[in-house]
């Protein structure tokens, strides 16, 4: 039983997601988030590497063949997937781990490895997503259509999820996001693994009654 824990956190796009999760690493050292392999083209300002190791089709499906991955699907066009090595190395290290993945690479994940703790992110309202995803003016309308229906599969799956975060009011979303990832440090075996000798004593202590 390790003291870190492995978490999901899905979202439709532009329920802000990616923002949650940088926010919520710059305040908690504890927490790290795997890095995934992309197929898709570098946005303005994204890094290989930091934003997602870009990799070409090819690339990616070799690595499916050699069972690389943790997770992987295909979302909008492109392929997407979790190295499985990067994530049991950061998990190894002591790290809380953070996928940001869609509902189906959650899903795979789960049934691999079932103490995975899913947390769903929803935009308070559609009409308050599809406002944030005219708001970004990168995309045409027919691509925010597209993305609206993409968006509507995307929530019908916020059920999956052990937990929910509404994202109406960013700091108060943060908070609620940073509360699921504290709490799971508390849970009972993670506590005796982290102070082994105090749960021995009491042990002893009432083994000696």
């Amino acid at each position: 039983m390790k003291t870190s824990c492995l978490f999901t956190i899905s979202a439709p796009s532009g329920a802000g997601k990616t923002s949650l999760v940088k926010a919520l690493l710059n305040n908690n050292p504890d927490v790290a988030v795997s890095v995934s392999h992309a197929t898709r083209g570098k946005r303005p300002g994204e890094v290989d590497g930091q934003d997602y190791h870009f990799v070409d089709i090819e690339r990616f499906e070799h690595m499916v063949e050699e069972d690389a991955f943790l997770e992987h699907a295909k979302v909008f066009d492109n392929y997407y997937g979790t190295s499985q090595r990067a994530v049991e190395d950061l998990l190894a290290a002591g790290k809380h781990v953070i996928l940001e993945i869609d509902w189906q690479g959650a899903q795979q994940v789960k049934r691999k490895l079932p103490d995975t703790v899913a947390i769903f992110i929803l935009p308070p309202s559609r009409d308050a997503l599809r406002q944030r995803l005219m708001g970004r003016a990168t995309d045409n309308v027919t691509v925010i259509e597209r993305r609206m229906a993409e968006a509507d599969r995307e929530m019908s799956h916020y059920s999956d999820a052990e937990y929910l975060v509404i994202n109406d009011d960013f700091e108060q979303a943060l908070r609620d996001l940073e509360a699921i990832v504290h709490t799971q440090g508390l849970t009972l075996d993670r506590q005796k693994q982290r102070f082994p000798e105090l749960i021995a004593s009491i042990e002893a202590e009432k083994a000696g009654k």
